[in-house]
């Protein structure tokens, strides 16, 4: 017996001293597999959970290591047909790529063969009211056999295989009898074209195939957008921290590098200006603004000082700073975000209980059907031909292929609907949920804020000056000085500028000196900050202004609010910024219901409270703190300039400064929820109508797969009834597309540009 593979280094182990291992799965083809994978977990000594995620394929286990050896748990698997392996992020996805190639050329197989084979078959059909001879019916069938075998044999390797391990390990799922028709239909064929007969079912066969193959490419394409990269969490906590040798002082030469992984509670560790804060820790010595921007959204730097806690992920702006370990190894914020996806992304939906329920019973069903259907005529009376033709018809006209496209058509219109409104489709069963939604909860900073800081005042202050202070922000690398020269949108910096740290830049304009920076250093009086905005001055001569720093809202954000809640939409604003800077946004927008400084488990607890009241909750976020409401959401939205992660949790990202995307994606969803609901209905009702004509002998092979092609039409051409949103988010897209604030207006100068964006 062959020794279990050596898979430690994969495995981690939380506090409490359990193990978990991530396991990417193969030859997953329908939900049923997803009671077979956990059943035979759970069977084995030691495992205490096991939670497959259908979308990515992924299987989290978490075990006791004293009990049962990690190699093992692949072993189980492979004895019941499925390939696994560690879960590896780029493992994964060159395995994804390859089986979506394979799938593209099986399908390009099948449908090149199915159009050749169908204008034979026409000509047959045609000639059988023109009395063509039978020696040229007999050549059109053999050459229909010469294209349709060896097409069938590479086009249906996805099914025949799958229905073949599921066979050897004495199981059914939905590949059987699609396998077993296929078989069938061209046997048959080939019997009664050797024969004579006036009929063959080589047609039958492969548009059986090319349209199951057209449905299956469509899911792995929907599929293969949902991978989270999840390299992203680690790179945000960086490689390596300086730490300070334990009982020794603060001099350089105490300091050690180390692996982040290596930290532990209490250890003390130097963060220099521009690095990335490697632990999650409280300050002890120093002062600096930090970039908290991947684990709250807030762009603007956070002033910290002694005592204030600092969360790994964040990137020190000025000074150095001496911080003190609270939180290390998987305990961080970051680590509890990755958690909280996870189990967000591996809970049942009622979608995928309803389909673990049929995927269950369909294929059991069929085969009885056709079987029992089958014996009937036989004892009956009928020849052995005949009771294997109406079998055989049978089989074919329950092929769920208008089930099987029911979805995947409507979710391709969809898509295409959504990227005309300037959004992209992550997840497939995100456009169902979508259009459930009577609940919208926006993030504040760069949801309905822009993600990038502006001078909110830009047009209380003279172009010219607006102007010369985007010049001299362009040599300054302090966070206000950055988001003023973006806003700005200034010509080239100043030349000979020179900086003083902490207070500004200065640099010689015309017969005298420009400065920009403190009010102290701008000699300029200074009438009192606002909470929400931070303060920059600019001092030319005689003149001075003070620039208010702060996140502006999306241009749109308020008509795109008010058309929410006039669609009988409920609004909330949970965000990770602070109170005072939520306040003023909620009184603008109108929204009665808004929170500010939530960490993310404080949000994923208001969602769920909502929930546990039957709402279906739609979240619009885009920072890191956001991920795990996105994913515990019943649906999720993000802007494109979201951190990665939070992105690959959304079940749709959209594009631009506007937020009109938002309101399209609910409008399109509600129409193809209706139009999936319609098509589910057709294809079920052709099926209690279909079947009972199959068994009572009245539908050949052929008639058999024309119904079941024709019912498959018939969904498509509903699916095509799915045109865009309606006319009051049309035109508030129109407007989007059509005045966009980084256009500037003719013949304005770029500091009145920039004020219009501003």
């Amino acid at each position: 017996m062959a020794a279990s593979p050596d898979y430690s280094h994969f495995v981690k182990t939380d506090a409490d001293g359990r193990s978990r291992l991530d396991l990417a799965i193969d030859g997953i083809t329908c939900a049923a597999c997803l009671d077979d994978i956990e059943t035979a977990m759970k069977r084995l000594p030691g495992v205490m959970l096991a939670r497959l995620n259908l979308t990515s394929h992924r299987l989290a286990v978490t075990f006791d290591a004293a009990n049962i050896d990690a190699g093992r748990l692949t072993g189980a698997l492979e004895s019941i047909g499925y390939r696994a392996y560690p879960y590896e992020q780029r493992q994964v996805e060159a395995d994804e790529a390859a089986r979506f190639s394979m799938l593209l050329k099986c399908l390009g197989v099948a449908f090149f063969a199915a159009m050749n084979i169908m204008l034979l078959s026409i000509s047959v059909w045609s000639g059988e009211a023109t009395s063509m001879p039978p020696e040229t019916r007999d050549f059109f069938h053999l050459l229909s056999a010469l294209i349709a075998l060896p097409a069938a044999a590479y086009a249906g390797q996805p099914f025949y295989f799958s229905a073949w391990t599921s066979l050897r390990q004495g199981r059914l799922n939905m590949d059987v009898p699609i396998t077993i028709g296929v078989f069938l239909a061209l046997g048959l064929s080939v019997y009664e074209t050797r024969h004579h007969a006036e009929h063959a079912y080589f047609d039958s066969a492969i548009m059986l195939l090319t349209f199951l193959l057209a449905g299956r490419v469509m899911d792995q394409a929907m599929r293969r957008k949902t991978r989270a990269a999840a390299g992203n969490l680690a790179a945000l906590k960086g490689e390596n921290a300086l730490r300070f040798t334990p009982g020794a002082g603060e001099a350089e030469d105490n300091l050690t590098l180390v692996p982040v992984a290596a930290l532990a509670e209490g250890d003390r560790v130097l963060v220099r200006a521009g690095e990335r804060v490697p632990a999650d820790g409280i300050i002890e010595q120093g002062a600096s603004a930090v970039d908290e921007s991947a684990i709250t959204g807030e762009t603007l730097g956070k002033p910290v000082t002694l005592g204030d806690n600092i969360y790994a992920g964040s990137i020190n702006g000025e000074g150095a700073l001496t911080v003190r370990v609270t939180a290390a190894g998987h305990s961080s914020l970051i680590d509890e975000a990755a958690r909280l996806i996870d189990a967000a992304g591996a809970a049942r939906s009622r979608y995928m209980r309803l389909a673990d329920r049929v995927s269950r019973l369909y294929a059991p069903v069929v085969h009885l059907t056709a079987l029992t259907t089958g014996l009937t005529w036989w004892a009956f009376g009928a020849s052995a031909h005949d009771a294997l033709v109406i079998a055989i018809s049978v089989l074919i006209i329950t092929c769920p292929c208008a089930l099987a496209l029911a979805v995947p058509t409507v979710q391709a219109m969809a898509s295409g609907a959504f990227f005309r409104a300037g959004l992209f489709v992550n997840d497939a069963a995100g456009l169902e949920k979508l259009g459930e939604v009577d609940h919208v909860i926006f993030d504040k900073t760069g949801t309905l804020t822009l993600p990038e800081p502006r001078v909110a005042n830009a047009k209380e202050i003279t172009p010219d000056l607006l102007e010369l202070a985007g010049r001299l922000a362009h040599s300054s690398s302090h966070p206000l000085a950055l988001a003023l020269a973006r806003s700005a949108r200034a010509a080239a910096p100043l030349a000979d500028v020179r900086e003083t740290p902490g207070q500004g830049v200065a640099a010689p304009y015309g017969d005298g000196e420009a400065r920009l920076g403190s009010a102290a250093f701008c000699g300029a009086t200074s009438p009192g900050g606002e909470a929400d905005a931070s303060a920059i001055f600019i001092r030319q001569g005689e003149r001075w202004a003070r620039l208010l720093i702060r996140q502006t809202l999306r241009p749109d954000a308020g008509k795109v609010v008010a058309h929410l809640r006039e669609k009988g939409l409920k609004i909330a604003i949970l965000s990770g910024d602070r109170p005072e800077a939520v306040a003023p946004i909620a009184r603008e927008l109108g929204v009665e219901t808004w929170r500010g400084g939530l960490k993310p488990a404080e949000k994923i607890a208001f969602i769920e409270d909502l929930a546990s009241k039957g709402a279906k909750v739609l979240m619009v976020g885009d920072g890191l703190n956001d991920a795990p409401a996105l994913a515990a959401a019943h649906a999720s939205i993000s802007p494109i300039d979201a951190v990665h992660l939070t992105q690959t949790q959304a079940d749709a990202v959209f594009l631009g400064e506007r937020l009109a995307p938002v309101a399209a994606a609910l409008s399109i969803a509600d129409q193809a929820r209706r139009l999936m609901r319609q098509n589910l209905t057709l294809a079920i009702g052709y099926n209690f109508i279909a079947v009972p004509v199959a068994m009572a002998g009245h539908a050949s092979p052929l008639f058999a797969a024309l119904a079941m092609s024709g019912s498959s039409i018939l969904v498509t051409l509903n699916a095509l009834r799915l045109r865009g949103p309606g006319k009051g988010v049309n035109l508030l897209l129109q407007e989007a597309r059509g005045a966009s604030p980084s256009a500037p207006r003719p013949g304005a100068p770029p500091a009145a540009a920039a004020a219009s964006s501003a």
